[in-house]
């Protein structure tokens, strides 16, 4: 059953690391061709590893009116001084009931926004056939500049991936 109801976006920080860990693995197990990581890479990691992400990353979630956390992205801004102009934007995931309804908008103009603050531009890369989260990101901007052949192996089977950059300067 979808979700229609509003969302409350805030950073999550390393104290939750058990609730973002709990969605991120669902998202990896749900849909592996959207993750460079796997399921059985992080199902059994420990909750230190995703509180230090927590510390060292922006990561924003989407909390539904129950509380439970529905959305998730992150933004990894690089501290080396030749690099930290461009951020990446990875581990993006909306829970399935939660699709459909501006929440992936959202989580991502916020993202853009904290990123504004701080560097000049967001890479990203996505799978080719998720065809409606390249849509989002065309809508909001972003702009290919690259595909790679054969980026992830899942089994046997081989996914492409478009690299995107979104300007912010």
């Amino acid at each position: 059953m979808p979700i229609h109801n509003v969302f409350t976006l805030k950073r999550i920080l390393s104290e939750d690391a058990a609730l973002y860990k709990g969605l991120r693995v669902e998202g990896l197990d749900e849909s592996p061709e959207a993750f460079g990581a796997s399921y059985s890479d992080e199902v059994n990691t420990p909750l230190s590893h995703y509180s230090k992400l927590l510390t060292n990353n922006i990561v924003y979630g989407a909390y539904s009116d129950r509380g439970s956390l529905v959305g998730i992205a992150g933004l990894r801004i690089p501290k080396q001084e030749k690099l930290k102009h461009k951020a990446t934007l990875w581990g993006m995931y909306i829970k399935p009931e939660a699709r459909g309804n501006g929440l992936a908008k959202q989580i991502l103009l916020q993202i853009i926004e904290i990123a504004k603050e701080t560097t000049e531009e967001i890479l990203l890369t996505v799978v080719v056939s998720n065809v409606s989260a390249i849509t989002l990101y065309e809508n909001l901007g972003f702009i290919e500049y690259g595909r790679e052949p054969r980026a992830l192996k899942i089994q046997d089977h081989y996914h492409d991936e478009i690299l995107m950059r979104l300007p912010l300067t």
